[in-house]
Order: C-alpha cells, then sequence, then structure tokens
C-alpha cells in the first residue's frame, strides 16, 4: 500500500515548532529553521521527518514533523516517544553553521587514533594553525565521494586530518 504524501507544508511545521520551543541549543535559529537542517544546522533539501514514525502510529501533523536534510533523516531514531527525537537533535546542537560535519570528522578521528586534535597539535608542535588549514583544503581537493553521496563521511573527514598531520610534519 503506497503511504499518502506529507499535507503539512515546511513554514508550517517551523510555525509550529518555533513559537512553541527554546531554539537555545539547537544548530539552527527560527529566521532560517524553514532552510537549514535543524540537526546539523547545514544549508540543504529538507525532508519532513516524523518525530514518532508513521509505522508507529505517529501523524503527519506539523507537531509531529521536523526538518532535516537527507543525510540527518536518515540517522535520526525511529522510535515512538517524541521526546528521543529532541534528545537527539540538541545533542549535536552546534554554535556555528556549516560546522556539525567537520566536528563530527574531529569526533572520528579522536575515536580511531585516540587523540584529539588539540592533542596531536600539542604533540606534533603545530603552531602555525593557517599553514595546517591549507594543508587540510589540500588534502580535502584529494578525496572522493562515497557511492555518489554528495558529501564527505566523516572517516573521509577524519582520514584528511591524519593526513595534513603527517604532511605537516614532513615540512
Amino acid at each position: 500500500m503506497k503511504r499518502e504524501v506529507i499535507k503539512a507544508k515546511n513554514h508550517e511545521i517551523v510555525e509550529y515548532w518555533f513559537s512553541r520551543i527554546d531554539e537555545c541549543g539547537l544548530s539552527v535559529d527560527a529566521a532560517e529553521a524553514h532552510e537549514r537542517c535543524w540537526r546539523c544546522g547545514c544549508k540543504r533539501t529538507l525532508e519532513r521527518c516524523h518525530i514518532v514514525p508513521a509505522s508507529l502510529g505517529g501523524s503527519d501533523d506539523p507537531s509531529n514533523l521536523v526538518l532535516l536534510c537527507h543525510r540527518c533523516h536518515l540517522d535520526s531514531p525511529n522510535v515512538a516517544d517524541p521526546e528521543i527525537m529532541w534528545d537527539w537533535i540538541r545533542a549535536y546542537g552546534t554554535s556555528f553553521y556549516d560546522t556539525f560535519w567537520t566536528i563530527q570528522g574531529m569526533k572520528e578521528y579522536e575515536f580511531i587514533y585516540n587523540r584529539s586534535l588539540e592533542e596531536e597539535f600539542k604533540a606534533r608542535n603545530i603552531e602555525d594553525i593557517n599553514e595546517f588549514n591549507k594543508i587540510i583544503k589540500e588534502e580535502m581537493q584529494k578525496t572522493t565521494y562515497h557511492f555518489g553521496d554528495p558529501h564527505l563521511n566523516i572517516a573521509t573527514i577524519a582520514g584528511v586530518i591524519r593526513m595534513a598531520l603527517k604532511r605537516y610534519e614532513e615540512m
């Protein structure tokens, strides 16, 4: 059986939620909630995402929908407790737009190599951040997207950080 198209419009979802919630701790503010993902804060095409999935009895009303990019929509929780969605969105809140995935890549780096980027800078005596950023940009140019995904995944970002650290040491 084919599911009906969600009738609630993005502006209705934004109006509903941003008149009821405190935007503090979110990755987006009310002024840009119609064009930026509520989890990552990136300016992308947004999808209407159920807080409680339709398959678990959730409605298509604005009160049960948030706006997420495709990437975040795929990662969103699929549970019947609406509080979980808001806990998840707020847990990833970032203060600056378009930094979310870089931050996640840095966390991935720390997970893989058991050392934060800050610890790496200290251990390797990296003081010229501008030079390091230049190397990062050059290494980013040498990457590719995974399976046609138009974004670098966090493992690739972590790998670029590692390669940039190695290149910086060789200078």
